[in-house]
């Protein structure tokens, strides 16, 4: 006999009622109304986006659980939120439609030290000086997992590359996993994605997300706070490292040194290791040649800019998500003319959502073409150190690879000064970073290129008309 809505969740209720105060019950779930049972998904209207918010945080394992009793493991759960009547203009309630976001306990367990009692207890970089126990937060946002995000042709290789390591975490070829592409493009959602799985089939291994400026940051702390070796065992301890843009350890060779023994020890003891980038390793500048071997021991994934169908069905997951509903005129609309990466793509979809709320206006096509033209095709080029080099060399008409040499030409050195100077100024690299890929030099040489730039500037006419060419070809 097939289940109706109204058995499902009286059921529910039912079983829910036994394990909660009854006080909580009846807030929380006395005022829920079944609507309907459609492909094993549960619909149930609450009454404000706030209720939904709490039963999402407080009560989603046991709603999860009771639900599968009655359905299966393939349950779903979906919320009809009420709105507020003061958004509209006519007054009457609406509701918004919120997939439930099937949230899961990210935390790691925590980790007995194997130090003798009587020394000191290993640091959490993480965390404030004088804790006792090592906590590790994975530092995983659970909206980034495999289920929010779409497979194209685009990412094809990477995403089932990233569901083997995270079914199989330091067990595969794969390892390490180096996903690389363009800002914007998913590479961190993925990275993010390979460690939830990995925290959902094995509970008990230690996952840990770092992007590699925090890591550099704590690194600096380390040593200045004399627990250098604190900061090691620390990192020797993790069983899936997630390291994100590791392109910005160019110039710092004792931060690199550091990763490399931290690598090699979680490689050999058979633990996975997940590194993104904006580029693949044989155009990443500034890294030691014995990491950047170890990078290209396992696979190497890019992401490519999505095409028309991935964008299509990024929007319309993304909407579903954010219980916003539009015509597929407009989703096509979007996703026809934003083209150049996926955060483009949300931050547009966001920005209709606000308009429509604020503002109380229909999303219409007119309305999502205002939204592009602000949001899309007013936007610049993403200045690099690498655009920068190529514009510059382009003006003083020499090869870039001559730039690159150690060639003492004065027109050579100007040209490799002009670059340090803008790439100083256009880009958030660090001055170490700007010298690496700039010739190879270090952060000295670049604070003097850049005085001696700005001292011609004020001092040579002919050179500042120069600067000021340069610059508008950069900013074009």
């Amino acid at each position: 006999m097939n289940k109706t809505h109204l058995d499902v969740w009286d059921n529910c209720l039912r079983i829910i009622k036994d394990i909660i105060p009854s006080i909580s019950f009846k807030t929380w779930f006395e005022p829920i109304v079944p609507l309907k049972l459609q492909n094993n998904i549960l619909t149930i209207q609450v009454p404000s986006p706030f209720f939904y918010e709490y039963l999402e945080e407080q009560y989603i394992d046991i709603l999860r659980k009771t639900l599968r009793r009655e359905l299966g493991n393939d349950a779903k759960l979906e919320y009809n939120v009420v709105m507020e009547n003061s958004q509209f203009s006519n007054g009457k309630p609406y509701t918004v439609k919120y997939p439930s976001r099937n949230k899961s306990d990210l935390k790691n367990r925590p980790v007995s030290v194997p130090y003798e009692a009587a020394q000191s207890s290993i640091k959490n970089p993480f965390v404030i000086p004088g804790i006792k126990k090592v906590h590790f937060d994975p530092r995983l946002n659970s909206d980034y997992s495999f289920q929010n995000y779409i497979e194209g042709d685009c990412n094809r290789l990477a995403r089932s590359a990233g569901i083997a390591v995270g079914n199989n975490p330091g067990g595969t070829a794969f390892n390490p996993l180096m996903i690389y592409g363009e800002s914007g493009l998913g590479k961190t959602h993925l990275a993010q994605a390979i460690g939830i799985q990995v925290k959902e089939e094995f509970p008990d291994k230690i996952v840990l997300y770092v992007n590699a400026n925090k890591f550099q940051t704590q690194f600096v702390e380390s040593i200045r706070n004399n627990n250098r070796n604190d900061f090691l065992h620390f990192y020797q301890m993790i069983d899936v490292l997630i390291l994100d843009d590791v392109q910005e350890f160019a110039g710092k060779e004792k931060t690199q040194d550091t990763f490399f023994h931290i690598f090699n020890h979680l490689h050999q003891s058979g633990k996975q290791l997940i590194l993104t980038c904006d580029r693949p390793p044989v155009e990443l500048q500034g890294l030691e040649q014995r990491l950047l071997s170890r990078f290209k021991w396992g696979l190497l994934a890019d992401l490519q800019k999505p095409d028309f169908e991935t964008r299509l069905a990024i929007l319309k997951k993304k909407a579903y998500n954010d219980g916003i509903e539009l015509h597929d005129d407009i989703f096509e609309y979007l996703a026809i003319n934003i083209t150049n990466n996926i955060r483009e793509l949300e931050a547009v979809l966001i920005s209709l959502y606000a308009q429509s709320t604020l503002n109380r206006k229909e999303i219409t096509l007119e309305l999502a073409r205002q939204m592009i033209d602000k949001l899309v095709k007013h936007t610049t080029r993403e200045i690099t150190i690498d655009y920068i080099q190529k514009i510059v060399c382009d003006y003083y008409r020499i090869p870039i690879d001559l730039m690159q040499s150690k060639t003492r030409k004065r027109e050579i050195v100007q040209a490799r000064q002009v670059s340090m100077f803008f790439s100083k100024s256009m880009t958030k690299a660090s001055l170490a970073s700007i010298g690496s890929q700039i010739g190879g030099k270090d952060h000295a040489t670049v604070l003097h290129a850049c005085k001696t730039v700005n001292n011609l500037i004020d001092t040579d006419k002919h050179f500042r008309h120069q600067i000021t060419e340069i610059e508008k070809k950069i900013n074009v």
